[in-house]
């Protein structure tokens, strides 16, 4: 059994679904009026994902601009190919390893991403490399542990959320995230939470596209059998029929700048 959420094609699909929600789509413009993004800046995309950012954002910078995404999956790699086509550059590579030459990006985000990473440190390495002096970046992640979902067996809850914390290298980055920027050579610029808060579970929600990436994670873990996770799942989806439902989850974002080298 993988340790960590593996981004075949079905969770690729799984989550192009989650980022085709309303609540997605306004904070895909959240990070680009965020960015101040300029016409000409050369962008980097870290873990791109489906590319609905990377298409965004090229939008914003203009023809005479430059996206660059890459991700390790390639399941992913293929949906942002088709999905913005040549206008975009889609690499595979790791975050901890990036085939791109020093100081060449102006901006790089990475959404959702680094508590995935296991070496984090190497990743902020790498970050800061590509980037020019002055540069910009945006990184968003979650504190799992900030999740609240109503539930008529919390005890069954808690089983399924705890055996879903092993979908990732980090359930709890930012807690330590904005130190760890500062001591790889960048001075954070902002420090900000969005609350998604939702009270049904309909197909265009963040908490159901959760609850099938859940599903399919869970069982063997922590205890969690296919029944277990299939009757959470149920009660949740219930819940949302009769009113009674509550999904709330925190998603930090830190906007950092590198560090101008010392003047001579």
């Amino acid at each position: 059994m993988a340790r960590m959420l593996e981004f075949d094609r079905e969770t690729a699909r799984r989550l192009e679904a989650l980022y085709t929600t309303p609540a997605a789509v306004a904070r895909r413009r959240e990070y680009v009026e965020a960015l101040a993004l300029h016409s000409g800046e050369r962008v980097l995309d870290v873990g791109c994902g489906p590319g609905f950012l990377a298409a965004a954002m090229a939008d914003a910078i203009g023809a005479t601009g430059r996206v660059c995404g890459v991700d390790v999956s390639e399941s992913m790699l293929a949906l942002a190919r088709a999905r913005c086509g040549d206008r975009i550059e889609f690499l595979f590579a790791d975050a901890t390893l990036l085939p791109l030459d020093d100081g060449v990006f102006d901006v790089a985000v990475a959404t959702q991403v680094y508590e995935y990473v296991s070496d984090l440190e190497a990743a902020l390495t790498e970050l800061r490399r590509v980037l020019r002096p002055g540069g910009r970046a945006l990184i968003v992640d979650t504190d799992w542990e900030s999740i609240v979902w109503h539930a008529s067996d919390p005890q069954r809850m808690r089983r399924v959320l705890a055996a879903w914390d092993e979908h990732l290298a980090d359930p709890y980055l930012p807690r330590t995230l904005g130190v760890r920027l500062q001591q790889a050579g960048f001075v954070l610029r902002r420090r900000e939470v969005r609350a998604i808060l939702e009270t049904s579970c309909g197909d265009d929600t963040i908490g159901a596209a959760l609850i099938d990436l859940i599903l399919a994670f869970v069982p063997g873990r922590q205890g969690v059998t296919e029944t277990d996770a299939a009757a959470w799942a149920a009660d949740l989806r219930t819940l949302s029929e009769k009113g009674d439902y509550f999904f709330s989850l925190n998603m930090y974002r830190f906007l950092a700048e590198k560090l101008q080298p010392p003047s001579a």
